[in-house]
């Protein structure tokens, strides 16, 4: 299962570490396709509403096939998808191409999630959970450490050429060590076994069912939006994520801004400074077995165990977010050392996993009939914030100035902190009054 579980992980660093190497490339491209730079920022932008889209049509495939299928032939997609954006001779077809692969990629996003719940349950589920909640959100920050040394010293096109090696080498690992998970499919493949060795009349239930493949995509493309509107507990996670998110992307454009304009550094130095991201979401993942503790005090304390109790974490990083926000914010200047801005972007890392590893975990035990369409929802909210966020930087940083748009964000994840604490306290009552959780 844990084998399974870091195959997954590795897969989804894989996918979100394309979204934001992309980034690296643009004092290549936007000179040899004579572009604008609102025009390869779409590049970005299209590959994560990308993601966000395909979850809502590859998680129903993942109910009605299983999860092994879905992994195995979207990851196949994403991988033929690198191949036309090294050779693109234009930003149309660069920009056609990073929208499919990140459709394509989706799947990593939200079925990969469901897959993990498939396999561990009660309190087994929150170290493998952290373990894959961390992987896609620690590819953002690897993406622009390697991209700027590429790009740096050869072709913008060898980003892509990099990244179709690893992908190649992750779709290996999925056909060959990534079992099926789905409980109804398995079912299924034993009903089948049985049919053929001993008994015709075994049926699995997933086999009676009338569903049609059409109508499973369709009920699942509107239950994640159903779930939005009538589940406020669901959307306040949802845009609490997707901001978070949105300031992560956010971070792919102000880094070279901030520390190229202020600090004169190179692509490389660049690449290097965004280890203050990664180390962040690294010391997050080893703090796991606190969480897991304080998750199983409080399940003894009251008896029984709730889903409320994998909120501590996301309250703590509540808090830290908007601290490293202003800590990066304030600190972003020439005759400040750049180590201390970068120290300030780890805070901000750190709270932010520790909140997406909660709500996540969160999400699955407290819609377990919904789980993935509770998760594919959360992935298209966070998809379009992510996917929006960097658009707007250049007007931002021009009009607010550094520190007054890094001000600004921080004061929107001020507003929405106390959530996490309020959830963890009353949740347990709105759930009681939901036709979901």
């Amino acid at each position: 299962r844990w084998l399974s579980t870091l195959t997954l992980s590795a897969s989804s660093l894989c996918v979100t570490c394309t979204s934001s190497i992309y980034t690296m490339t643009y004092s290549q491209i936007i000179p040899e396709f004579n572009t604008p730079r609102i025009i390869a920022v779409l590049g970005l932008t299209l590959f994560v509403l990308g993601l966000g889209v395909g979850v809502l049509f590859l998680a129903p495939l993942s109910e009605f096939f299983g999860r092994r299928p879905v992994y195995v032939g979207s990851f196949a997609v994403f991988t033929v998808c690198l191949v036309p954006c090294a050779l693109a001779p234009n930003m149309g077809v660069m920009l056609a191409f990073r929208f499919l692969g990140g459709v394509a990629g989706s799947a990593f996003l939200s079925v990969a999630g469901a897959g993990v719940g498939d396999m561990f349950e009660g309190q087994e589920l929150g170290a493998p959970m952290m373990v894959y909640s961390g992987s896609p959100f620690l590819g953002p920050e690897v993406g622009p450490l390697i991209g700027g040394f590429i790009n740096d010293h050869v072709s913008w096109r060898w980003t892509f050429w990099v990244m179709l090696i690893w992908s190649g080498f992750q779709l290996l690992g999925l056909y060959f060590l990534v079992p099926e998970s789905y409980h109804p499919v398995l079912l299924r493949h034993h009903a089948h076994h049985l049919r053929k060795t001993v008994d015709p009349r075994y049926h699995a239930p997933i086999e009676l069912s009338t569903r049609s493949i059409p109508h499973t995509i369709a009920t699942f493309c509107t239950r994640p939006f159903e779930l939005l509107i009538m589940e406020p507990m669901l959307t306040f996670l949802c845009i609490f994520t997707a901001i978070l998110l949105g300031v992560l992307y956010l971070f792919f454009q102000a880094f070279p801004r901030t520390f190229g304009t202020l600090h004169n550094m190179g692509l490389s130095e660049i690449g290097l400074t965004f280890l203050g991201l990664f180390v962040g979401m690294i010391l997050a993942v080893f703090t796991d077995p606190i969480w897991r503790r304080i998750y199983i005090h409080l399940s003894t304390q009251h008896g029984s165990p709730q889903p409320e109790f994998r909120l501590p974490s996301g309250v703590i990083g509540s808090l830290l977010v908007p601290i490293g926000i202003f800590w990066f914010a304030s600190t972003s200047s020439a005759s400040i050392h750049p180590i201390v801005p970068i120290i300030g972007s780890g805070f901000f890392a750190f709270g932010t996993l520790l909140v997406f590893s909660s709500v996540f975990t969160y999400l699955v035990e407290a819609y377990p009939l919904y789980a993935a369409s509770a998760l594919a929802s959360n992935s298209f909210v966070r998809s379009c914030f992510a996917g929006a966020f960097p658009l707007f930087e250049e007007q931002a940083y021009e009009k607010l100035g550094f520190r007054g748009a890094g001000c600004l964000v921080g004061g929107v994840t001020v507003v929405m902190a106390p959530g996490m604490w309020i959830f963890f306290k009353y949740g347990q009552r709105i759930r009681r009054r939901s036709r979901y959780a």
